[in-house]
Parts: structure tokens; sequence; C-alpha cells
């Protein structure tokens, strides 16, 4: 087939069909921007743009992190699969499932791995030290956000476990990855000062 047979069309930015303030799922009716199902997959979008935003901060620093950058953007495309599934209606179209128990297991492996080289946690620390540190914490943090988010929707319809324990190991990975990001750079953790006020 050429190119000149194929026929491609230029798919535009913007629909018009939202500026009621609904918005259809996959395969499934139209909703509230504000159902309680767009709020899940949107803080996985917004979880996944965080995490966008610390590789591009890990590219400006003076350490390899080429490791941990291949991580990350394994665990970005994992994030569009979740997505995909957390906007497929459990009627309609058969469901998106593509996020399966080995990206778990992967989370593990670079938890465990990762956590073997830090030295050992002995109490509670702050967000912070370097850059990429910071940026892997906020993070972290919008990573935890989308779990509530997901319990509150799993209240109302039936969802694959799978998907609630992926979510847990990611905020516990990236922890991990915050402090390995002070740890390759010379930081020190940023330790809680209790009762400092």
């Amino acid at each position: 087939m050429s190119w000149q047979t194929v026929q491609l069309t230029h798919m535009k930015i913007y629909t018009k069909t939202g500026d009621s303030g609904t918005t259809s799922l996959y395969g499934g009716p139209r909703v509230d921007k504000d159902h309680v199902r767009l709020q899940a997959f949107g803080n996985v979008d917004e979880l996944n743009a965080s995490l966008g935003v610390a590789r591009s901060v890990m590219e400006t620093a003076a350490v390899d992190y080429g490791e941990i950058d291949t991580i990350l953007s394994a665990v970005q495309n994992q994030l569009f699969d979740l997505g995909a599934e957390l906007a497929t209606p459990e009627a309609g179209v058969e469901r998106t499932t593509l996020l399966n128990a080995t990206a778990i297991e992967k989370l593990e492996q670079a938890i465990d791995k990762w956590d073997a080289e830090l030295p050992p946690l002995k109490e509670f620390i702050l967000p912070g030290g370097t850059h990429s540190a910071a940026a892997l914490h906020s993070a972290r943090c919008v990573c935890r956000r989308c779990e509530r988010s997901l319990v509150t929707l799993m209240r109302d319809v039936k969802l694959r476990p799978e998907v609630g324990v992926y979510l847990n190991r990611l905020g516990d990975l990236l922890f991990v990855l915050a402090r390995a990001a002070n740890h390759l750079e010379g930081h020190a953790d940023v330790p809680w000062q209790k009762g400092s006020g």
C-alpha cells in the first residue's frame, strides 16, 4: 500500500462536546466532568505529568539517572494503561485491562533493589533535598491522592484489585527513588524536627 492510497484525517484538539461540563467515557455514556470516575483517572493523568516533570528535572542533574529514568518511563506507560482501564465503564465495550501482575512485580523488584543501596531509615524525613528528590516526593503525593480517589471509585464500581495494589506499590517506589535521588547526588535526606515550631 502506498502513502497515496491512505487517507489521513487531522484530529482536532477541541471538539466543543465538553463545553456543557460533560465528557464521554470509553465506549460508554457521557458523565459530568467531576464524576468520581473522572476524578480517579484525572488524578492518574496528573501523576503521569508529575513523573514527566521529575524526569525532566533529572536530565539536568550532574549524575546519571539512566536506570531510574528507565523505570519511570515504563511507569508512565503503565499509568496510561491504568487510565484506559479507569476510563472504561463496566457496561459497554469489553473492559480495557492492560496493566497486569508483572507490572506490580517489577515495581517491587525496583523497590528492593534501590532500598538495599540506601542507608537504613531511622527517622521520619521531609519531602525535599535535591531538585530531583523533591520532584519525586511531589509525584509520590499525587500517587497517594490517586489511591484515595480510587478507593472512592471502588465504593461504586467493581475494579480489579491489581489496580489498587499497583498504585500502593508505586507510592512506595517513589518514596524510595526520592531517597535514592538524594543519595546519588550526595545530599542527606531532610529529617523531620519534631516540635520545632
